[in-house]
């Protein structure tokens, strides 16, 4: 793939200041996402990956080899399967890359962000760096198994911290809401860099 000599990185140095485990958050355009940034990121990211996509044999070899584990949406028993999952990555000092969006965009644009992010971070205590990726889209939309030659760039964006629950009268809540929130305001910020 030819993907190596047309992708530009912005702001590596800001996701390698926070000390591991972190939490790789970042938009979803494309299957080819979690390659660029499993390629770009110094450290090896794990993740979750539906289990169809590692029938398509060059795919599936890519992305177990920059950590994915293919899971089936029943074995894990929806979302609280996956976070133990990804808990227990962190808990053993493993940074873990998520997709909170929850699914790849229809259209290339940043869309709402889930809970599970935010439920992560308050839970572990590990720093979420939000990363947005832009032109995989134009690469591999949705929906398409063919590659095309694109520009693709890496932007990462300030760690957010979470809090402690409990500490300035934060609840577990207002802490999960508290990293969505800065979590969404950093990726827009990545996104008007695009459109």
């Amino acid at each position: 793939m030819k993907i190596y000599n047309r992708v530009t990185v912005i702001g590596l140095d800001k996701a390698l200041a926070a000390s591991p485990p972190v939490i790789i958050a970042a938009n979803h355009c494309s299957n080819l996402d979690p390659i660029v940034i499993g390629a770009f990121f110094p450290r090896r990211l794990r993740y979750l990956a539906k289990s169809e996509l590692f029938n398509f044999v060059p795919l599936g070899l890519a992305i177990r080899a920059l950590g994915a584990v293919p899971a089936k949406r029943e074995d894990l028993q929806g979302a609280a399967g996956a976070l133990k999952f990804l808990v227990e990555r962190l808990q053993s000092g493993e940074d873990v890359l998520l997709f909170p969006e929850g699914q790849r965009s229809h259209d290339g644009r940043l869309k709402p962000l889930e809970g599970g992010v935010g439920l992560l971070a308050a839970k572990t205590g590990a720093p979420v760096i939000p990363a947005y990726i832009h032109g995989t889209f134009e690469a591999m939309p949705r929906g398409s198994r063919a590659y095309r030659p694109a520009k693709v760039v890496l932007s990462f964006g300030q760690p957010i911290y979470p809090g402690s629950p409990g500490t300035e009268g934060s609840s577990s809540k207002e802490l999960r809401r508290s990293v969505i929130d800065s979590l969404e305001r950093s990726l827009k910020e990545l996104e008007e860099r695009f459109f």
